[in-house]
């Protein structure tokens, strides 16, 4: 880090007064950070969403995901550049504090709480039914508060444990996408299994075309990939515990192609081949459906570990970052104090505990809500990661401006393209925005976020009266360098 930089964490972003160094363990090593990095892009939206999207869309799916993707780079391209200009835990906030003022930090960091806590209770809820599977005589809520109370056990015993059991979640998840993707292109190659004799690239477009419900029903699936996508800025609240944050972030943020194009773009072409479109239903995991249908032993039970390891690992992130958002809000004063307090191995256990308790409310709902319930909790996360990813873009072309008129000094990261690329990413989520609006199953979650905007102008209303000294953003003349 150039002395600039230093100087700059002392004064710029002053509305927190926070730096690199603030208290956290620096635990997070180079593999963990790249494992947690992966594991972000590899979750239950694409084990089990991507069934419903097949139904919905065909192969043009796999064109979906490719275009989601690559605004999802650009996203994580523009933040990368903010954490290297300045690496902070809690980044998202942070950075709309700074750049856009206190009331978008605020408002950036509950918003990325809720998103994370309404996810937890849905994964929460979608493990006990995987462990369904296997024990159907366990209450469905048993299983799910055992689970949530082990992972909030490893988040409050240390960062470093966090992020080992993140690690091995994230290697059971790549190794179980690399084999699949590895028999199915050997099913393709020499035929073998049942599925040998059905097996072809032409099942692409054979059935209908490629785009065989059209190509708006293929754009209204996007709602629901960009769901897939949510936790891959996960990699930014680490950079405040990373133990080398200008070489790990840079590392992880830059694998994000190859990632998206195996797990992706990759496995689901591979099953499209391998089973044709017209064979997946909603409610039914396309790996699952594939292997059954190549015949795979036990193939089922696999995929089913597979699933609930990745249902466990979103929790677990879900926890970590909580808690963290927690702290960074209470710094600003955002947040009750108690929420500062770090425990005796630097974690943040109060704010860790309290969203815990938010997360066992959602068992108790999924307890006694129907099933369409979990449908609603996840497109408001979406919602939610939608806001949080639009502040990042937005926070990045201001600090472009900045960079450009000589007011803060340049990343050692920059973004390719400068803020054209945040630009196209902006748009694309506006765009997204829309679809949702225009779908009548996932608007409630935009009415969802206004009610959760109107209170939380609310609560801004009531912590200015009692604090009207508070900054109402950073100061120009010490966003100078030198």
């Amino acid at each position: 880090m150039t002395s600039a930089q230093v100087d700059t964490e002392k004064t710029s972003g002053g509305t927190s007064g926070q730096t690199s160094e603030e208290g956290y363990e620096r635990g997070l090593g180079s593999r963990q950070v790249q494992m947690i990095a992966i594991g972000g892009a590899i979750g239950v939206g694409l084990f089990l969403g991507a069934g419903a999207n097949i139904a919905k869309a065909g192969p043009s799916l796999i064109l979906m995901y490719a275009l989601a993707g690559a605004i999802v780079f650009f996203i994580m391209r523009a933040l990368g550049e903010l954490l290297l200009y300045r690496p902070v835990s809690g980044s998202f906030a942070e950075y709309s504090r700074e750049f856009l003022g206190p009331f978008f930090g605020y408002f950036t960091g509950w918003t990325y709480w809720l998103m994370w806590v309404v996810t937890g209770m849905a994964e929460l809820t979608a493990a006990a039914i995987y462990v369904h599977y296997w024990f159907p005589d366990i209450p469905q809520w048993v299983t799910a508060l055992v689970f949530l109370v082990i992972l909030f056990g490893v988040n409050l015993i240390s960062v470093k444990v966090f992020g080992e059991l993140e690690f091995w979640f994230s290697m059971v998840k790549v190794t179980a996408l690399i084999g699949m993707i590895v028999i199915g292109l050997g099913v393709l190659t020499f035929g073998f299994s049942s599925a040998g004799d059905t097996a072809a690239v032409s099942n692409l477009w054979a059935f209908d075309g490629f785009f065989p419900k059209g190509v708006g029903s293929s754009l209204m699936t996007l709602q629901g990939v960009m769901f897939a996508y949510l936790a891959v800025e996960l990699v930014g609240v680490t950079a405040g515990e990373s133990e080398d944050p200008e070489k790990t972030l840079p590392k992880a943020i830059n694998t994000l192609p190859w990632r998206i194009a195996l797990f992706y773009v990759g496995a689901l072409t591979v099953i499209l081949c391998v089973v044709k479109w017209t064979e997946f239903a909603p409610g039914v995991s396309p790996f699952v459906a594939a292997f059954a249908k190549i015949g795979i032993p036990a193939g089922a039970a696999i995929v089913n570990f597979v699933v609930l390891t990745a249902a466990l690992s979103s929790c677990n992130s879900g926890m970590y970052s909580t808690g963290r958002m927690l702290r960074n809000l209470a710094d600003s004063g955002e947040a009750p104090a108690a929420f500062k307090k770090l425990s005796a191995t630097k974690t943040p256990a109060f704010g860790i505990t309290v969203s815990v308790l938010f997360m066992g409310i959602g068992v108790v709902l999924n307890y006694i809500v129907p099933d369409k319930a979990f449908g609603y909790v996840t497109s408001v996360a979406t919602a939610a990661g939608i806001w949080t990813w639009l502040m990042i873009l937005i926070s990045h072309v201001l600090y472009r401006r900045a960079v450009v008129a000589g007011r803060l000094p340049a990343s050692s990261f920059p973004a390719p393209g400068g803020a054209v690329c945040s630009w196209i990413a902006i748009a694309f989520l506006l765009f997204v925005t829309c679809l949702i609006a225009y779908d009548r199953d996932s608007r409630v979650c935009l009415y969802v976020m206004a009610g959760w905007a109107a209170a939380l102008a609310a609560g801004w209303t009531i912590l200015k009266n009692r604090t009207p000294a508070a900054p109402t953003g950073p100061d120009p003349e010490l966003e100078k360098v030198g």
